[in-house]
């Protein structure tokens, strides 16, 4: 018996794994097509019937009538379908504000919306599952908003729990807003790739803190520690953990990074700073004597400058931009907040820890 060639098996499994890639995308687009097209004939049915809130009840009942065994299509999903139909309709019709991302002019459609936008939007629009369209459609508040999270969902392949926390935690106007120096320390492209790496303000709603007041960074850091996996996720893509109070030594002397990264797109080492307060001029200076020890003790030859990121509780704007000018590494200067604590208004109407304690036993 010959042996076989190792390349034709290769290539006979590629062909086979682009088929079945090439058929479940054709089957998600006729899905797309198919729920548009239902929530909007129950849209405008509803709206020249003036029908109630149970009749998706009975639709679901006669569809399940006439299609035994039908799946998909429950009155939860065909509210979702109208939804869904209804965020893309208000944008066809004008309702919603129209962005950049969109150039071509928007016209009707009967039953398809793929005719009023761009073939290269239209190629992430239909490689996107119906559930990560609702949670799209039901959180946005602009086309540009929907269309960034549709295009990071196919390019990235997120999770429909990855796309809630993007949601969550407002990525869409948080990329690109970290105050910076990169655009004077780093060279393009690379300057450009790491504005749209950071974000101004992180939200770590899994940190667990009785009293955010009485909070101190080694807290704040074992917290992170204890959820690392969750607060990638808060960075985002391309973040590999290096480890907490990371050691080098200096002329004899140990020093402590809080929190230490690797970002592959950006090819560089990322620094961390935690500080339970506002900020502080001289945290940049700290900084950027960590940053120039990582490049010189730590960074591999091929790799870029490392980045620093000092995260606090609070910041000034232009206390950060004037503390930013006489520096040459890469930092940013961004903001945390727990979804946990409480406002102020409400501090006083709700017993303190110990209170409750009490009240427990």
């Amino acid at each position: 018996m010959n042996t076989l060639d190792k390349n034709f098996i290769k290539e006979l499994k590629l062909a086979i794994l682009q088929s079945r890639y090439y058929a479940a995308r054709l089957v998600n687009t006729e899905l797309i097509k198919l729920y548009f097209d239902t929530g909007r004939k129950i849209s405008i049915k509803t709206k020249e019937q003036s029908w109630g809130s149970k009749v998706l009840e009975q639709i679901s009942t006669e569809l399940q009538s006439e299609l035994p065994g039908l799946k998909g299509f429950s009155a939860g999903n065909l509210k979702k379908m109208r939804i869904f139909a209804n965020f893309w309709d208000s944008l066809i019709e004008g309702e919603l504000p129209i962005g950049s991302a969109l150039p071509n002019q928007l016209e009707k459609n009967k039953t398809e919306i793929s005719s009023t936008l761009s073939d290269q939007f239209m190629s992430y629009f239909f490689s996107v599952s119906f559930t990560h369209h609702y949670i799209i459609a039901s959180k946005s508040k602009s086309v540009d908003e929907a269309i960034f999270y549709i295009q990071k969902v196919a390019n990235e392949f997120c999770p429909y729990r990855t796309l809630q926390h993007h949601i969550k935690s407002n990525l869409f106007k948080q990329q690109g807003s970290l105050q910076n120096n990169f655009q004077k320390t780093l060279q393009k492209p690379e300057s450009n790739k790491a504005i749209q790496v950071f974000k101004d303000e992180y939200l770590l709603d899994y940190i667990n803190i009785e009293n955010p007041d009485e909070e101190d960074e080694k807290l704040i850091e074992n917290e992170i520690v204890r959820n690392i996996k969750k607060f990638i996720l808060t960075l985002g893509n391309d973040f590999a953990f290096i480890g907490n109070q990371y050691r080098f030594i200096v002329e004899g002397r140990e020093f402590f990074i809080d929190l230490l990264f690797f970002n592959r797109k950006l090819q560089s080492l990322v620094a961390f700073d935690l500080k339970k307060g506002k900020f502080k001029p001289e945290y940049l200076g700290k900084m950027n004597f960590y940053l120039s020890a990582l490049d010189d003790l730590v960074k591999q030859q091929h790799e870029k400058p490392s980045i620093g990121i000092i995260l606090c509780k609070e910041k000034n704007n232009k206390i950060v931009e004037y503390s930013f000018r006489d520096f040459n590494k890469a930092m940013g200067v961004a903001t945390y907040k727990t979804s946990k604590e409480i406002p102020e208004q409400f501090k006083d109407a709700l017993p303190d820890a110990d209170t409750l304690k009490k009240l427990m036993e």
